[in-house]
């Protein structure tokens, strides 16, 4: 059964119903502002902890029918894409949840849904993601790139940490602007986790002059790097 949003005309997903059930009209509204790179015919508007919760309401319920809906591309709407992710999250497996991302990656559109995801198994097998992370930094898709990105900044600025991770990131060309903000939050965080070794490289501008001024700017607003270090990055603009 088709079903007409806005000027597009879109076939029935298996779980349109249980989404629309949560609709949320003033959140659609406060939402589309902040993802203005898609249309607002193809949002909703489910808060993320609803959709969450669904998430583990329908794979509990029903493993084979998410699967079938994950297998399901491209989908029509931002919170199916959401949803989809919250579902690759509820995978144990290691294997099948690399297998899941990496079908799905190529079809994220956004910010949003890019960086709202990190299934828990990933943290616990941080050198076989590693291989992946280094792939999809080589991607043609911008949000594959952006993914990779916020992986090395979510789960390997710590104790994961190494310094040619930063060197992987600093590899990174591209003109899009949602890779080169992401490079600019890798940075700033890098800075405040990793200041020593990662100071040359700001200090030597290997990144993009836009990129670089960002990241400085994001570390500078940061409370976890001492006035001295912000005034010694303010120095640093180019």
């Amino acid at each position: 059964m088709d079903e007409v949003v806005g000027d597009i005309s879109v076939t029935c997903s298996i779980f349109h119903p249980e989404l629309f059930a949560l609709k949320d009209k003033p959140y659609k509204d406060f939402n589309k502002k902040l993802i203005p790179n898609i249309s607002e015919d193809t949002m909703i508007g489910i808060r993320t902890p609803e959709l969450r919760k669904l998430a583990k309401k329908l794979w509990k319920e029903d493993r084979q029918k998410c699967l079938d809906f994950m297998d399901d591309l491209p989908h029509t709407y931002f919170e199916e894409n959401n949803l989809h992710a919250f579902l690759i999250e509820e995978i144990k497996d290691l294997q099948e949840t690399i297998k899941q991302a990496e079908q799905f990656l190529p079809y994220i559109d956004n910010w949003a849904t890019c960086d709202v995801f990190s299934p828990k198994v990933f943290k616990r097998h941080p050198d076989i993601l590693l291989e992946y992370i280094k792939k999809w930094l080589k991607s043609d898709k911008t949000y594959t790139i952006r993914y990779g990105i916020g992986l090395l900044l979510s789960n390997y600025l710590d104790a994961e940490f190494q310094p040619e991770y930063l060197e992987w990131v600093c590899a990174v060309k591209s003109e899009e602007y949602y890779v080169k903000m992401m490079i600019a939050w890798y940075f700033s965080f890098a800075l405040v986790k990793q200041y020593d070794e990662t100071l040359p490289i700001i200090k030597e501008q290997r990144l993009e002059k836009w990129t670089h001024n960002k990241a400085i700017q994001k570390a500078r607003e940061s409370s976890r790097i001492s006035k001295e270090r912000k005034e010694l990055l303010n120095s640093l603009k180019v």
